[in-house]
Formats: structure tokens, sequence, C-alpha cells
């Protein structure tokens, strides 16, 4: 069985390791380490911050389960009037099958309920594989993020 569904506290744990694990394979593809790159997010996903996010922000945090297994994962961060899809990610064992696809989609739905016209995402600059695939989806790159450490981010928005 497949099917996307909102976060539960006791859903957190599997989430931090899908998340963790699946940004993993960006740091060892660009040398990321937790030492020069301690802000990337697979080395500050924790289930406090998840929790935090949860419950302090009140993120809408959704994951994509295939068999009760956490496949993939994301969250939407509203700020100051705009909204952010926020760590999307799949699990590598369950990639190119379509997981990561379903949850953008998905988010694009959950913004448009909340109101919103317009979604952003940030994206390692140096990942042109990423952006590429975004671009497919509608994305246009709107401005740097700034330097996080010894890499660069990049906004990428998208109206929906």
């Amino acid at each position: 069985m497949q099917e996307i569904r909102q976060v539960t506290e006791k859903d957190i744990p599997e989430c931090v390791r899908v998340v963790r694990r699946s940004f993993q394979t960006v740091a060892d593809e660009f040398g990321f380490t937790a030492e020069k790159d301690p802000k990337f997010t697979s080395f500050t996903t924790t289930e406090e911050r998840l929790r935090w996010h949860m419950f302090g922000e009140k993120r809408p945090m959704y994951a994509y389960f295939i068999d009760g297994k956490v496949a993939g994962y994301y969250s939407l961060h509203i700020s100051n009037g705009e909204i952010e899809l926020s760590n999307l990610c799949t699990a590598p064992e369950f990639r190119h099958r379509k997981v990561g696809e379903s949850l953008m989609l998905h988010s694009f739905d959950r913004a448009r309920e909340l109101g919103f016209s317009e979604i952003t995402i940030g994206v390692v600059e140096a990942n042109e594989r990423v952006i590429r695939w975004y671009e497919s989806y509608g994305f246009t790159k709107s401005g740097e993020c700034g330097e996080y450490q010894t890499f660069q981010c990049i906004f990428m928005n998208k109206p929906i």
C-alpha cells in the first residue's frame, strides 16, 4: 500500500532517518562534511528539530508511505506571507519510483489549499541535476539563499 499522509509525532524518528540518509547522498556527492558544513540538512535534522517544526512552527509535514515505511518526506515553511517547500526528499532505496514527484505535486495542492499562489524551494546551487528536475516542473531561479558554509544555495519559485 502507498499513501501520502500528514506526519504524526510517532512518525518523526523515521522521518529524521529518511531526511538524513537522503541528504547525505548530496553531502557525499559535493564533499560536504559536518565539520565544514554544519548547517547542511543531513547534519542538522534531528527529532528535536522536526518536533519544533511540528509543534513550534506548526509546519504542515507530510510523508510518502510504502507498506507502512516512510519513503519520502517534506514540510511547508510559512513565513512572512510566503511558503517554502522544505526538505523534500526520497529515501535512496525508493528513488526513481515517482515518490519525489508525488510529494512535490502534493505540496502544490496543500500550498494552494492554504491560499498561496506561488511556492519557493532552496537548492544547492552546484546540484545542476536537481535544478534541472525542478525546472522541468516549472520552477525558475529567483535568487541566492546566501552562503551556507562552503556552498551556495539558490531559491527557485513556481506559480501554483
